[in-house]
């Protein structure tokens, strides 16, 4: 007998204190079963589309083969796939949720000791991966818990897949485990984090009604973006489109021919996008909301695109992982008002402290901590990161900043990127957003250089805009000279490295770790 012969869906019936069952909707089936053959997820490298009745037939299949393999409830199932096999990856995430088990989706960027830290930690009975990755997962040195090794483009998945699709799911409860994110590890080994069934979602499932309209995204699907990007459009009516690999010319092009009423964008990719020699002549009129997050959005970034999209909300969103639904947004009327400005919190509280846990009046800058309430998300098996990162209900996001006298929060920099500059402190932040409104500036970033005498120095590392390589366009004193123009004398950088690209995680972060070694010929 099927676990639950009388439930449907991707997303599982949530059982005992979830909510009344009138809001028990499983989207996909509901999706599957009112709208079969609108399109779920179009491909735009390839054009191939998946509908909602595909999705759900196969995802009901692969659910039963998991059960055949031996997988219970709670067992956890690592999705090692990258972007371009997009509709195995959503296949294989709803049929693991069907299954009652738990999703690790992991990095493929991972090196094979990285990779190993993390299936060691999460212990999964089955990885789903491709014959690109397989070589990487021997070399992580397998361990005896993993039982089933599936390659997705040798067809792994479907000689697991029983010949069964009608409607399967597992019962689960809302304090049951649904995913282990892991974190991208910019600053250490990554820490996973466990997302229960009952703060899987920003949006709630619902009867959705069929709008025709689409969004457009291109972030890794391991990410919190990516994994967001998966059952929220559905929800909303619409299709996903999808970008395996981003490409500014190609997202404009797709924006002229699809017409998406909304994209999510990384500040990289906005960066790219406006940049672009065909950003002011391309066709994106469609667009009613573009959301920006994942990474700090430079101010004149956000108003360079908010200027080219006045019909548009432009939002420059915060949030972490670790925070689930709690987030900060910008509304549209105020991005030329509170320049700079994340926004206001939205479903939650912020506060800004000295780090000790007093409240910082408005204007002051300190700790920013969210208020996630007792829905908070929990480290994996690491109760002592857990209670570090926690206060109360209170997250410690790491970030600094400061509210205005509305409640509406600026951010400055990671507490671990302020440079201390003979005793001044200098927020990286701050002199990133004045390199970003130089013309010739494509991309920057500002992290501590080492001195002899007063301990750190300012550094920038700069990609110039392709308009501005010619010799002598744009010099390290040009940018120099600009900044002082703006900036307070000790918040100048005194040494500019020209790069062709920042290093970057999957999520759009700079890795500043990974700079390399400043120009010290262009110090001031």
């Amino acid at each position: 007998m099927n676990p639950a012969e009388n439930t449907v869906g991707s997303e599982p019936a949530i059982a005992d204190d979830g909510p009344p069952p009138e809001l028990q909707v499983q989207q996909l089936a509901w999706m599957a079963e009112h709208y079969p053959d609108q399109a779920a997820y179009v491909r735009l490298d390839t054009g191939e589309s998946l509908s909602f009745a595909q999705w759900d037939a196969a995802a009901n299949r692969l659910a039963r083969g998991f059960v055949g393999l031996g997988v219970t409830p709670g067992d956890r199932i690592s999705i090692h796939v990258d972007n371009p096999e997009i509709f195995n990856w959503i296949i294989s995430y709803a049929a693991i949720h069907k299954a009652g088990a738990v999703a690790v989706p992991t990095n493929t960027r991972l090196t094979a000791e990285e990779l190993g830290h993390v299936l060691g930690h999460a212990e999964p009975t089955v990885v789903i991966t491709t014959a690109e990755g397989e070589p990487k997962l021997h070399l992580a040195r397998r361990e005896p818990w993993i039982k089933h090794v599936l390659v997705v483009d040798q067809g792994g998945l479907e000689a697991t897949m029983s010949n069964d699709s009608s409607p399967f799911q597992s019962p689960v409860a809302p304090h049951d485990l649904a995913d282990i994110m892991y974190t991208s590890g910019t600053t250490g080994l990554p820490k996973g984090i466990a997302v229960e069934h009952r703060n899987l979602h920003i949006l709630p499932n619902t009867a959705a009604e069929w709008t025709g309209a689409s969004w457009i995204h291109g972030s890794p699907l391991f990410t919190f973006a990516g994994i967001s990007f998966i059952y929220n459009p559905m929800k909303m009516g619409m299709t996903a489109l999808f970008m395996p690999r981003f490409d500014a010319g190609q997202w404009l092009s797709e924006v002229a021919h699809r017409k998406p009423s909304m994209a999510f964008l990384v500040p990289a990719m906005a960066q790219l996008i406006s940049t672009h020699t065909r950003f002011e002549s391309t066709d994106l009129d469609s667009l009613e909301i573009v959301a920006i997050g994942s990474a700090p959005l430079p101010p004149a970034l956000h108003l360079r695109l908010a200027d080219r999209l006045p019909d548009a909300t432009v939002s420059n969103n915060y949030s972490m992982t670790e925070a689930g639904t709690a987030f900060a947004l910008l509304p549209k009327e105020e991005v030329h008002r509170r320049e700079g400005s994340v926004g206001i919190p939205i479903g939650t509280e912020i506060r800004v402290t000295d780090g000790a846990g007093a409240v910082l009046e408005p204007g002051e800058i300190g700790h920013i901590e969210i208020g996630v309430g007792e829905n908070h998300r929990h480290y994996y098996k690491n109760p002592e990161a857990t209670a570090q990162m926690w206060s109360g209900e209170w997250l410690k996001s790491g970030d600094l900043g400061w509210l205005d006298e509305d409640g509406y929060l600026y951010i400055t920099g990671r507490a671990k990127d302020v440079i201390i500059r003979g005793g001044n402190n200098v927020h990286a932040a701050d002199v990133e957003a004045i390199l970003y409104q130089h013309p010739c500036v494509a991309e920057a970033a500002v992290a501590a250089v080492p001195h002899e005498v007063l301990g750190e120095d300012v550094g920038a590392w700069v990609v110039l805009r392709e308009d501005c390589k010619a010799p002598g366009d744009c010099t390290a004193e040009d940018l120099i000279a600009h900044c002082r123009d703006r900036l307070a004398d000790y918040k100048c950088p005194r040494t500019v490295t020209f790069v062709d690209a920042l290093p970057r995680n999957p999520t759009g972060k700079v890795l500043k770790h990974e700079l390399p070694p400043a120009d010290l010929d262009s110090r001031d």
